[in-house]
C-alpha cells in the first residue's frame, strides 16, 4: 500500500524553522530521508518552494481567477510529502512519528488509491493505468 505523509507547517513553524541552520536541516531531514530508503519504504518526496512563489487557481468563477501567493490568511502550508511503499496504516504513521519536525508542523497521513479500488471494467481506469505505464517507460528512460 502507498501512503502520503503531506507535511504542514504553521507560519510560527516556518518562522522557528529560520532560526535553525539551513545545513542542520539539510543534515536532519537527509538522516531521516536515509533511514526511508534503507528501510525500502520511500516511493517519492519533495519539499515545496515558498507560497510566494505559488499562485492558486480558483474555480469559483469562470473562467477560474488566478491569484499569485502568498495567499490571504495563512493557518497551516503545505511545505512538502513523502509516498511511502508500506504493508499498513500502523506502519505509515510509524514512519511519521520519526520524522524530524518540531513545534507548529504536522504530518498528515493519506493512503493512495490503488488500481483495484476502482471498477477494472472502466475504460477510464484502465486508460489511467496504461498512462501510468507510460510514465514509468519515459521515466526509467531519463
Amino acid at each position: 500500500m502507498k501512503y502520503m505523509l503531506i507535511m504542514r507547517d504553521t507560519d510560527e513553524a516556518i518562522e522557528a524553522s529560520k532560526e535553525v541552520p539551513f545545513e542542520e536541516i539539510l543534515e536532519t531531514m537527509g538522516r531521516y530521508n536515509e533511514s526511508l530508503m534503507k528501510a525500502g519504504v520511500m516511493a517519492g518526496g519533495e519539499g515545496l518552494t515558498p507560497p510566494e512563489e505559488g499562485v492558486v487557481v480558483d474555480f469559483s468563477a469562470d473562467p477560474p481567477l488566478v491569484t499569485d501567493g502568498p495567499y490571504g490568511e495563512t493557518k497551516e502550508l503545505f511545505n512538502g510529502f513523502w509516498i511511502l511503499e508500506v504493508s499498513s496504516k500502523e506502519e505509515a504513521v510509524e514512519w511519521a512519528k520519526r520524522c524530524p519536525l518540531g513545534p507548529g508542523s504536522k504530518l498528515e497521513v493519506r493512503r493512495i488509491h490503488a488500481d483495484e479500488d476502482f471498477p477494472q471494467d472502466n475504460e477510464w481506469v484502465q486508460k489511467e493505468k496504461g498512462w501510468r505505464e507510460e510514465l514509468q517507460e519515459k521515466q526509467a528512460r531519463s
